[in-house]
């Protein structure tokens, strides 16, 4: 059984495809963080990503840092700008928000001197940071 076989089966049981990855589970651990596990599991993805980019070079370690380092502060994005969405939406809506902060903290970066490893690894991290601090304070404005 090919795997669009198998997902058209899902669909027409009523299973949803992301009910299958649980994301609304994640997305509320990820988002009631207290301790700042996942904005720290962040920062330690970032310097696996900078140590393998320096060292290594190795593809998977550094598409799996990403995408994990991506899922991360999507989620945070999504959560703080599109509450109101479906878990799926704010999470897209969040990765796209997060790329295009990517791309202006990263031009900044350019035109103050360049952009090389350094320079985009302290990049990451303060994308990190705005999400990780987005996050906490849309967190405690609903609280109250």
């Amino acid at each position: 059984m090919t795997f669009h076989n198998l997902l058209c089966c899902w669909v027409t049981r009523g299973v949803k495809v992301m009910d299958l990855f649980q994301l609304d589970k994640l997305e509320k651990l990820m988002v009631h963080d207290h301790k700042l596990l996942f904005t720290l599991a962040s920062y330690v993805l970032i310097l696996a990503i900078y140590i393998n980019l320096n060292a290594f070079q190795f593809s998977v370690l550094g598409i799996v840092g990403s995408l994990l380092y991506f899922l991360i502060n999507g989620i945070f994005l999504g959560h703080a700008f599109f509450e109101k969405e479906d878990a799926f939406f704010r999470l897209m809506l969040g990765l796209l928000l997060l790329i295009m902060l990517l791309g202006f903290v990263g031009w900044l970066a350019v035109i103050i001197y360049n952009l090389d490893v350094i320079r985009f690894t302290f990049v990451l991290f303060v994308v990190a940071t705005i999400c990780s601090l987005t996050n906490r304070k849309v967190k405690h404005k609903n609280a109250t």
